[in-house]
């Protein structure tokens, strides 16, 4: 019988993939690929890219149709089974792809690839991909000496279980905790969606009451909304402390299962060792070469900056704060967990603005329809349901891709709702890569995940404002894949851009939640149809830039402290600052807000410990300023000025990584990006 996993068909075969089939798809793709390797040694001295480089990509694209899948399944639907056969196909892969990054023979080739007379006769793509790929040797250590070939392959290997287990830990500190609470007495201020999702939360577990738990949709509406002060602090330190030696289990005891601070700590010596081995003083050197900042002196003085303007005006709003619950609650002191209760009512105050009233008008399926509906004006295309590929969960959504010619040119899975064994969290995720070859094209397919609270009580799932951002933000990564026109895997979509520009199409399609003319698009009253009123929709745009400032330093205090970490010569014999120390620095520098002492943010920055950001965070502003400048032009030719999202289109979203980012931003702005433009779209200036 055909393992699933290798069935040569365009999408996954979800309803048939058991665990069983993970290793032997990836064994068998593994010896295959190994076999085309072992010839491919051979060809070396006469290697083009026909002959020798386009077969490498092959090789790339069916390994990756394999573990994507599993990947993807891995954080959608985690099981003990599917875990441990993740991580041990994981750490094949890694010792495999190690192999080739170091093998003198392919990085010989690519060499005579490039130094041949008709090198300049290839495309673009194809002579980025050959110099890339000449570079991407030398950070593998293919140039070291043999004794540190194979210390510099068991770094990565310890490297990866260390960022999975991290994972791991703090899915299951996550889903380990809940409160349970039996008088409904207590949740006054609740809104009645989060009680019912509580009460069949506990009734899935084959319990009485109402279960409230550490997943983001029942965590901050707690944190919003609760007017128990006793049940937002506990929440509070059980959500602060997951997966660290200040965790607190359903007692409200000290639990130490899921500790990460030893494996972040074994995760830094470890990226330091590899970054010394291969030349730089420390890791932030290393993964700034791909990157457009030039170095740590160039990001700090970006963040610095940006602080210049948000921490004077966080400091106002903190002001403000205070001021107002002593005011009108006469509370003197505010403690962590009342931040956001309290910055709720100071909303619904000056702006008499109800986040839950704004939820009535943000129906799942009209935000989905009208965001297809803005891209189709940019871009000219359209999105289609189909119901005919197999899914891992009924929750999950397909579209077809539809160009203006009404060709199908890539696919989506949407899978949009969190559910226990699911990971937190929003992302886009790479199912199936563009690429053509001389036999077939492949078309471009995407998973958009997120974790927004599911439908209830016989009514559709309501998103908040903050959602419908977020949905906007994956569905313009997920565009910047479907949409490009590069055919070589390794530069197609978001492969091969530049890591800190990489946020760009994301962060500039958020803008359309928010213009007065495209509003209308994503909203009517999930009841009555009826569009969101004007009135409602001026409180909202007036309270646009409410506490941005607070917003803003929070997510530098992040980017600095991620940047400073990496940018140490940590090594665990010396004196190196310590994490928490380093946290605490960067907090000092940026922050306005107090944070418990027992606080361990870290253990659970996954985006760092466990993803692609690691020395790159700041990318996220740094993203943000390309994309409110690129914004920028559709305010001045129109929000849905055809030719304006054409030009986005056309220098962007289906470039690729074949530009560099610099030049495609010029490409489409006809200048160099301007920190103002961000400051203006956020309030700061």
């Amino acid at each position: 019988m055909t393992n699933p996993l290798l069935k040569d068909q365009h999408l996954p075969a979800f309803a048939e993939i058991k665990t069983e089939h993970v290793q032997s798809a990836l064994d068998t793709t593994l010896a295959e690929s190994q076999d085309i390797i072992t010839t491919l040694e051979t060809k070396a001295t006469t290697a083009t890219w026909d002959n020798f480089a386009a077969i490498l990509e092959n090789i790339d694209v069916q390994l990756d149709n394999v573990w994507s899948t599993v990947s993807h399944l891995n954080s959608v639907m985690d099981s003990a089974e599917l875990r441990d056969a993740y991580q041990a196909g994981q750490e094949k892969l890694t010792a495999f792809h190690t192999a080739i990054a170091q093998n003198l023979a392919l990085y010989q080739g690519y060499k005579n690839i490039a130094a041949r007379d008709d090198f300049s006769t290839l495309n673009s793509a194809q002579q980025k991909i050959v110099n890339n790929t000449i570079r991407d040797f030398k950070l593998s250590g293919a140039e070291l000496n043999n004794d540190d070939k194979k210390r510099y392959a068991a770094i990565v290997q310890k490297l990866s279980k260390k960022q999975t287990q991290f994972e791991q830990n703090l899915l299951d500190a996550t889903q380990s905790w809940y409160l349970l609470v039996q008088d409904k007495k207590t949740l006054s201020g609740l809104p009645d969606y989060a009680i019912e999702l509580a009460k069949s939360t506990a009734h899935r577990h084959d319990q009485q009451g109402y279960r409230f738990g550490l997943d983001t949709p029942s965590y901050l509406a707690v944190m919003k909304y609760a007017d128990s002060e006793s049940i937002r602090e506990k929440m509070y330190r059980a959500y602060a402390t997951r997966a660290s030696l200040q965790s607190v289990d359903l007692n409200g005891d000290i639990d130490t299962r899921f500790d990460n601070e030893p494996i972040i700590n074994d995760i830094l010596a470890l990226r330091q060792e590899k970054s010394e081995l291969l030349g730089f003083k420390n890791f932030a050197e290393l993964a700034l070469v791909t990157k457009m900042a030039d170095n740590v002196e160039q990001v700090s003085d970006f963040l610095y900056e940006i602080a210049k303007h948000a921490k004077p005006k966080a400091e106002a709003e903190l002001h403000d704060l205070h001021e107002f619950v002593n005011e009108h609650f006469k509370v003197a002191k505010l403690n962590p967990w009342d931040y956001s209760y309290y910055s709720e009512k100071l909303k619904q105050y000056e702006y008499e603005l109800n986040s839950e009233e704004i939820k009535e008008y943000f129906p799942v399926d009209t935000v989905i329809n009208g965001m297809f509906d803005i891209v189709n004006r940019l871009f000219g295309i359209k999105f289609r349901k189909n119901t005919e590929p197999q899914v891992w969960h009924d929750d999950v959504l397909t579209y077809d891709l539809i160009d203006n010619n009404g060709n199908v040119n890539g696919q989506l899975f949407a899978d949009l709702y969190a559910r226990p064994n699911k990971r937190g969290g929003a992302w886009m995720g790479v199912c199936r890569h563009r690429q053509q070859t001389a036999e077939q094209q492949s078309k471009p397919v995407a998973y958009l995940t997120c974790n927004f609270t599911p439908a209830a009580s016989g009514q559709p799932a309501l998103l908040t404002h903050d959602e419908v951002e977020t949905l906007f933000h994956e569905f313009g990564h997920t565009l910047h894949h479907l949409l490009t026109q590069v055919d070589e895997m390794s530069l197609a979509g978001i492969n091969g851009v530049s890591w800190d520009a990489v946020e760009l199409p994301s962060q500039f399609l958020e803008n359309w939640c928010w213009h007065v003319d495209s509003i209308p698009l994503i909203s009517s009253h999930f009841q009555t149809g009826e569009p969101l009123p004007q009135a409602l929709l001026d409180k909202m745009l007036a309270a646009k830039h409410f506490q941005t400032g607070m917003q803003t330093v929070r997510q530098l205090e992040f980017s600095l402290f991620d940047i400073v970490l990496h940018a140490q010569d940590y090594k665990e014999t010396t004196t190196s600052l310590p994490v928490q120390d380093i946290l605490n620095q960067s907090r000092d520098s940026v922050a306005v807000m107090q944070t418990p002492s027992y606080h361990r943010f870290q253990c659970s920055f996954s985006h760092i410990f466990a993803g692609g950001y690691a020395a790159g965070y700041y990318s996220y502003k740094w993203a943000e300023v390309l994309s409110a400048d690129a914004f920028g032009r559709f305010e001045e030719e129109g929000i849905f000025n055809a030719k304006t999202g054409a030009a986005f289109k056309d220098n962007i979203l289906s470039q690729g990584g074949v530009p560099e980012a610099s030049e495609m931003f010029a490409n489409f702005r006809g200048r160099e990006p301007k920190v103002n433009a961000l400051l203006k779209s956020t309030g700061l200036l």
